[in-house]
């Protein structure tokens, strides 16, 4: 007993130590995020218990987190966007796979929180340039001043508390909808106990045009909005959308087209009724 003991301290001090510093206050009403190292992996935390983002270190721009490979499936609609928006940087995943494999995009991060920005280079997001800038600011106010803009956007925006209540009201998804270019898409992580509330806002935004897709094994819901209609009619061709990607890229989404197909096939059944 006395060496499980023992050995169940040094556990709990080496958690500690990888853990880095508690969450501390930074702006008011923020918490600080920390870093926790692992063997195989670095994640971006706000509390002991729960990772808002996970990298393998020697895979930066991976894509580890299933609901962050079904949010690119809305590259099935569009598999070269050329303006990419982004809400809420976090670890950068999504953002670090859009840089690295979709090189003819631009890419606008905006991030509320200075901690996280302040952790990009611990996560190997890359420096801004050409194509990338991260931009500290509100995602609601930095999404309703950019009408028409994205091709395609990625929300994932969270704090210690859940989805920001800015980022959960009606008036914010009709500026999303509103953000999109012609035939642009939305696609929206919903990790909350609310989210048929968020699912409802998105319909009345969109006119119904929401595809939800249960992520097996989580908690999430991924749900894709777009305006107009994207893709033509007939059977989608998820061979095609895939081959438009480079082949690293599409090794990690070879699974997520057909099951994104599967849900508009499933969504146009029901509207031809």
């Amino acid at each position: 007993m006395a060496a499980d003991h023992g050995k169940g301290w040094l556990k709990r001090l080496a958690d500690r130590l990888r853990a880095g510093p508690p969450p501390e206050a930074g702006e008011p009403g923020l918490a600080r995020p920390f870093v926790r190292r692992g063997w195989r992996t670095t994640s971006l935390q706000f509390n002991a218990a729960d990772a808002q983002s996970r990298m393998l270190w020697f895979q930066p721009d991976r894509l580890l987190i299933d609901y962050t490979r079904t949010m690119m499936g809305a590259l099935l609609f569009n598999p070269r966007p050329a303006r990419i928006g982004v809400i809420g940087l976090g670890g950068g995943s999504q953002v670090k796979f859009c840089h690295r494999h979709l090189l003819h995009s631009r890419i606008e991060v905006v991030e509320n929180n200075p901690g996280v920005i302040a952790l990009r280079r611990r996560f190997r997001v890359p420096d801004d340039d050409a194509r990338l800038q991260v931009a500290l600011g509100d995602g609601a106010n930095w999404v309703r001043e950019r009408p028409g803009r994205f091709d395609l956007l990625l929300v994932d925006g969270y704090d210690e508390g859940g989805i920001p209540a800015v980022l959960s009201t009606q008036r914010y998804y009709e500026d999303c909808r509103n953000a999109l270019a012609p035939h642009g898409v939305m696609a929206s992580n919903l990790y909350c106990a609310d989210a048929d509330r968020h699912v409802n806002r998105l319909r009345r935004a969109f006119d119904e045009r929401v595809l939800v897709l249960e992520e097996p094994g989580q908690s999430n819901r991924v749900a894709f909005a777009w305006v107009g209609d994207p893709l033509p009619p007939g059977p989608i061709d998820v061979h095609g959308a895939l081959a438009k990607l480079p082949p690293k890229a599409r090794s990690q989404l070879v699974d997520v087209f057909p099951r994104v197909a599967r849900g508009l096939g499933r969504i146009r059944v029901q509207r031809s009724r």
